[in-house]
């Protein structure tokens, strides 16, 4: 049986729930493009995005530790990947569009610059005279304009909910008054699945990846109210974590996350007789959440996290070398300008020098940063 776009977006119609966005919906692309007969409009950005450059860059870039730590701990892109299973999950649950919810988690991180939230730190330091540097903004440039994969078009010409998707991602930067999305609208809730979904997983697989580096010991986590819920729940009890102890913790951990999401966000739109997608962006905070109990014990972890495996000695020294490499990278670029790749030299008079020299710098990977870190400071190293 052939499944056309038209019998898809019937299913949609059928299956999801009425406040879910349906892709026959959709307010359309920027630019015209017809639609393929065999992929919603959704399903076709999902796919844009995993055919882009800076998605298969997320592979070689950092989470928490840089890749040449190990091959165990995620990278940006297997983060990613997790997202967008969590969001799903949701999805499915909620009777939100899975399809768009893939595509937003999909896209959240493209942006990001080599070497993690260090990376963007000393970045938005440099650029704080040019209009600072955000990822979620990057992110959002990445589909619209830094893309180049269509003759006609900059970007991957996403649909309209999908680009508001990511431009109402979760941050402290208003984006939605730079894209021009009404500031007053919450997202979709697909939207707020995916932003949620984008905590939820790197609050556990921080934590895994924490446990597993030595980072954190379960003595340490003794003090924190959700590991103690979680050990009374597996019943375990010890000092030292087995490898197999630990996926089990993590699994919990996320299987409880999940149920109180979806519990929450049930109640949530019941009680405001959600019957469509206006009545989720309008209602006057998200719908998706945790509990009042779940979400503060969330901020403990949070904030053991903090304080415990994000300024850790190691790992702030990882911090340090990803700052110095940056920072002198960008300095380098800013000095001679001829030092950029000709595309991007031609983007100057666009774009203006540091704002080119930021994109440049935001596309690289981990081990593309340090190979030209050599290349511009190391005599040995070949240019």
């Amino acid at each position: 049986m052939y499944m056309t776009r038209e019998k898809l977006e019937e299913m949609e119609a059928q299956i999801l729930a009425p406040y879910a966005l349906l892709s026959k919906n959709s307010k359309g692309r920027v630019y015209p493009d017809h639609e393929p007969d065999y992929r919603t409009a959704f399903q076709r950005d999902r796919d844009r995005i995993v055919h882009a450059e800076a998605f298969r860059k997320l592979e070689y870039k950092t989470q928490v530790f840089v890749n040449d730590l190990g091959d165990y701990y995620r990278t940006r892109l297997t983060h990613t990947l997790e997202v967008a299973q969590i969001g799903r999950t949701l999805a499915r649950a909620l009777g939100a569009n899975e399809d768009l919810v893939e595509t937003i988690c999909l896209a959240h991180d493209l942006g990001h610059p080599p070497f993690g939230h260090s990376g963007e730190y000393i970045l938005n330091d440099l650029m704080a005279d040019h209009g600072g540097f955000n990822h979620n903004h990057q992110s959002y440039r990445v589909v619209t304009e830094l893309e180049r994969r269509y003759p006609d078009w900059p970007g991957l010409n996403l649909s309209f909910e999908t680009l508001e998707g990511i431009a109402k991602h979760e941050t402290d930067y208003d984006l939605s008054v730079v894209a021009d999305y009404d500031p007053t609208l919450c997202g979709s809730l697909e939207a707020q699945i995916s932003n949620i979904a984008d905590e939820l997983a790197y609050n556990a697989h921080d934590l895994d990846d924490g446990l597993q580096a030595g980072l954190l010991t379960p003595q340490q986590m003794e003090g924190v109210a959700i590991w103690r819920l979680l050990c009374e729940r597996l019943d375990w009890q010890g000092c030292i974590l087995s490898e197999i102890d630990r996926h089990r913790f993590i699994r919990e951990l996320v299987g409880l996350l999940v149920g109180s999401v979806i519990d929450e966000t049930l109640k949530t739109l019941q009680a405001i007789h959600a019957q469509s997608p206006d009545d989720v962006q309008k209602h006057s905070k998200n719908v998706v959440g945790y509990s009042v109990e779940q979400a503060n014990l969330n901020r403990e972890l949070k904030d053991f996290l903090y304080h415990n495996m994000y300024y850790h000695w190691r790992v702030t020294r990882m911090k340090h070398r990803a700052e110095h490499f940056v920072q002198h990278l960008f300095e380098s670029y800013i000095a001679e300008p001829r030092q950029l790749p000709p595309d991007y030299q031609a983007q100057i008079d666009v774009r203006g020098l540091h704002r080119v020299v930021a994109d440049y710098i935001a596309s690289m990977t981990d081990r593309s940063a340090v190979l030209e870190y050599r290349r511009l400071f190391d005599p040995m190293t070949r240019p």
